[in-house]
């Protein structure tokens, strides 16, 4: 059975329907509270809109942050429905619970074409519970909210590998629909795992070898060359029998480092040169190095522009690109060069007409914070983890209970 999507549910009609839909607006804050990348928050507005301008009586369900079993005032989604409510253009209602009374009591009084935002759904603890039963009584709360005749849109790409009330128990119950955003990273993603057209690219970041694992081994296959920077890079150095320094080092990964150096020597490419540093600080004292040569008292916080030109020579006649993870510490200016001119070095190739997806997380906040611009990658993704997950071949929880 075919997954249904906006464009079915619009046809069949929602105007004066509840309409849930769980989007992934878990967006960084500031020390004041403050929303510091919309991009997630951007990447739901179609669908809402959308579905608001049709005449939905529009219910969301999000999460921030990791609460601890119960609600956490800093991990309100109150800075949300603030920047929601602009970038909609129209008033957005936060409640005050999540299936409580002050939700309940706003769904009933909703007309159409509201949007009301409910409270962070990770202040309920049954949404992330291992107890199947206790994950469908939220999963009915919510039902509830939306009435008889309500329906579901999952569009939180970011959450869908996880099995959780909102994004999988609620769909059991209600007629589900992809959205607009959900859709999209599907389709995308789907093309990447075929491989695409030729030359394919991937170019993996971030700190751990062990994150990234299960990735390396499916698309190290089917790549014609895999860049590996970021921290993950000084485990595979080490495999090399060369010596790190205090850099970021996975030990116990070393061995499975070598081994796929022996598999895929041919495909994947490592730095030669890095910038180093005495200590993790954003005013410590840069210094590029060959990776021969890191010294021993010092930590390599990103590639240093040898290595940035050579893989900007790889990526220069790439057809299809996938990056996911930072090359170094970009957040420091001092150590941001690599990830900035790798990903620069994405933008030329796709302007000659490469297709390229940046995988979310770092990667996609980095594009931002560097001042990038959006428009010069074919896709960016919401969802780091469930990208690296569907691109592993494991199959998705939200997006399997879609159809």
């Amino acid at each position: 059975m075919a997954v249904k999507n906006l464009a079915d549910l619009l046809a069949e009609g929602v105007e004066g329907r509840g309409v849930l839909v769980r989007c992934d607006l878990n967006v960084p804050l500031d020390e004041n509270g403050a929303v510091t990348d919309t991009g997630r928050i951007d990447a739901s507005v179609p669908t809402l809109k959308a579905l608001s301008d049709a005449g939905a009586k529009v219910i969301v369900t999000a999460h921030l942050g990791r609460p601890k079993g119960g609600p956490e005032p800093k991990y309100s989604l109150a800075p949300v429905a603030k920047v929601l409510a602009e970038k909609l253009g129209r008033h957005v209602q936060l409640a005050g619970d999540v299936v409580g009374t002050d939700a309940l009591a706003r769904a009933e009084g909703l007309t159409d074409g509201d949007v009301l935002l409910l409270e962070n759904i990770r202040f309920d603890p049954r949404e992330t519970s291992k107890d199947d039963a206790e994950r469908q009584a939220l999963a009915a709360g919510l039902a509830e909210l939306v009435g008889t005749d309500g329906a579901f849109v999952s569009d939180g790409f970011g959450v869908v590998h996880r099995k959780q009330a909102s994004v999988y128990d609620v769909a059991k119950l209600l007629p589900r629909y992809a959205g607009t955003l959900v859709a999209a990273e599907v389709k995308v993603l789907g093309q990447l795992a075929k491989a695409g057209e030729r030359p394919y690219a991937v170019v993996l970041g971030g700190s751990k070898v062990s994150d990234k694992l299960a990735v390396i081994e499916n698309l190290a296959g089917k790549a014609d060359s895999l860049i590996i920077g970021g921290g993950m890079c000084f485990t595979f150095l080490a495999a090399q029998g060369l010596t790190v320094g205090t850099s970021l080092l996975q030990e116990e990964m070393i061995d499975t480092c070598r081994r796929l150096l022996e598999e895929y020597g041919d495909v994947i490419h490592l730095p030669v040169d890095v910038v180093v540093a005495s200590e993790f600080k954003a005013d410590s004292a840069p210094e590029t190095v060959a990776v021969k040569d890191i010294p021993a008292a010092k930590m390599g916080l990103d590639i240093g522009p040898e290595s940035v030109a050579r893989f900007t020579a790889l990526l220069s006649n790439a057809r299809t690109i996938f990056w996911n993870g930072p090359m170094g510490v970009f957040e420091f200016p001092a150590f941001a060069a690599g990830t900035k001119g790798v990903a620069e070095a994405i933008i030329g190739a796709t302007a000659k007409g490469a297709f390229s997806v940046v995988g979310g997380g770092d990667s996609a906040a980095a594009v931002r914070q560097l001042g990038l611009a959006e428009n010069g990658f074919s896709h960016i993704s919401t969802g780091g983890g469930a990208s690296l997950e569907y691109l592993e071949g494991k199959t998705l929880p939200g997006i399997e209970i879609l159809s």
